[in-house]
């Protein structure tokens, strides 16, 4: 069999960059932001709040794939182009989901990174699209995805001649229901110690629960994540999307610090 270029054997780690940020540095990485992008005036209030707190970029959904068609589905390019203007504004890179082969070029117009999001890990068409283009990739993990189901989906871009490959671990569905998923962190550790790919945690989706993100983000660093992707917003609970599993500012705040001191150790 073909060895993977995942692999530790095929070469050294990679580090991705974004401006001037890297992944699989020293450095731990925090991304955080609404899930939706909702409007303008919202926006750039968050935005600023998490330039002065050392937030490395900013996230916000601008096409939101929803399980029932009548959910809120993101305000699609008219939301983009907030999200790039705010980014400018505050020089944040952004992060933002890509759902369709056809958007990947106008995406990219506006986002510094494309996430690839749970439902779409297994999109084979997407994925090879992507290693086509060369542009930095966030690839969650599915959310019934086995580790190596999930390592093949990052094959695909790789074998298509990108290397800007950026794992998530957001956390799979087992038979537990009190949580909205099952956040792994055995798989950050596996990851880390055998392959080459920088790989954060999303705590906000692995529990689904804002008053649990806190000490998973800290069990995130400690199990050797490159960083963290944390939904927050000035007024969570009035969110748009996902209000029950996201953070305020203040709480994201106390994150921040508590990382800045576990990355000492770890």
């Amino acid at each position: 069999m073909k060895q993977l270029l995942v692999d530790k054997s095929s070469g050294d780690s990679i580090k991705v960059k974004i401006s001037n940020i890297v992944f699989g540095s020293e450095d731990k990485i925090i991304i955080s932001g609404p899930c939706s992008v909702e409007d303008y005036e919202n926006m750039i209030k968050i935005a600023r709040k998490l330039k002065r707190l050392g937030v490395h970029m900013i996230r916000g959904g601008a096409f939101k794939p929803r399980t029932s068609p009548y959910d809120f589905q993101g305000l699609q390019e008219e939301g983009l182009k907030i999200l790039k203007q705010v980014g400018c504004e505050v020089q944040l890179p952004v992060v933002t989901e890509i759902m369709d082969t056809r958007d990947i070029e106008m995406v990219s117009g506006y986002s510094d990174m494309l996430q690839v999001g749970s439902r779409n890990m297994y999109n084979y068409s997407l994925l090879k699209e992507l290693g086509r283009s060369k542009v930095p990739v966030l690839l969650k993990r599915g959310m019934s995805a086995t580790l190596s189901e999930w390592l093949y989906a990052a094959e695909y871009i790789l074998s298509f001649g990108n290397p800007n490959v950026v794992l998530c671990e957001r956390g799979i569905r087992t038979f537990e229901t009190y949580t909205r998923n099952t956040l792994d962190l055995n798989s950050v550790a596996v990851l880390k110690q055998k392959y080459r790919l920088p790989v954060i945690v999303d705590p906000s989706h692995g529990t689904g629960m804002k008053e649990l993100v806190p000490n998973m983000c800290l069990a995130s660093i400690a199990a050797g994540a490159d960083g963290l992707i944390i939904e927050s917003h000035i007024n969570p609970d009035n969110a748009v999307s996902d209000a029950r599993q996201t953070i305020s500012i203040s709480s994201l705040e106390k994150i921040i610090s508590k990382v800045n001191k576990l990355k000492e150790i770890y």
